[in-house]
């Protein structure tokens, strides 16, 4: 299943755009100079998301904390903080669900993105939760779902050494 673009929320924090570029700029250099080694945020790993934007057609990068969910298999919260909209990575998503890739490290991987749902979404969000408890609190701070989602390889692009 690809991405299910559920409907925005009605209420829900308020995150300035201009305050999330200037601290995800930053950061992707860095992860990028690092080749992800070492480079956490709440103690989880990084990846960076790059999609396809839903109207420009532009490439977008951000760096996102992510989870495992197997071998080759990484899940990613839709938080964008507790905000009542969904992040505009998610609708990118949805609206290119094949002009997906993750940088794992020195790896840049072509992924296809699927919404989890129901008891698997539960299972996943419990394991999030217990690990990174502000995923919790950014629920409370918003009445959407937040949206978890697993990537998966579609295809190998690049491997780094």
């Amino acid at each position: 299943m690809p991405i299910d673009l559920t409907p925005d929320g009605t209420r829900g924090a308020r995150i300035p755009g201009r305050l999330l570029r200037a601290v995800n700029r930053p950061m992707m250099a860095i992860y990028r100079l690092l080749r992800g080694r070492g480079i956490r945020m709440v103690g989880q790993p990084l990846l960076i998301l790059t999609t396809t934007g839903a109207k420009s057609g532009r490439q977008h990068s951000v760096p996102l904390i992510w989870f495992a969910d197997g071998e080759d298999r990484w899940l990613i919260v839709a938080s964008r903080g507790g905000a009542a909209q969904h992040p505009a990575w998610y609708v990118n998503m949805a609206k290119h669900p094949d002009q997906i890739w993750i940088q794992v490290g020195g790896r840049r991987v072509r992924v296809q993105a699927e919404s989890l749902r129901g008891a698997e979404r539960t299972a996943a969000w419990q394991r999030i939760t217990a690990t990174a408890g502000n995923y919790a609190e950014y629920q409370t701070k918003t009445d959407r779902e937040i949206p978890v989602v697993r990537l998966r390889p579609a295809e190998l692009v690049g491997v780094e050494s």
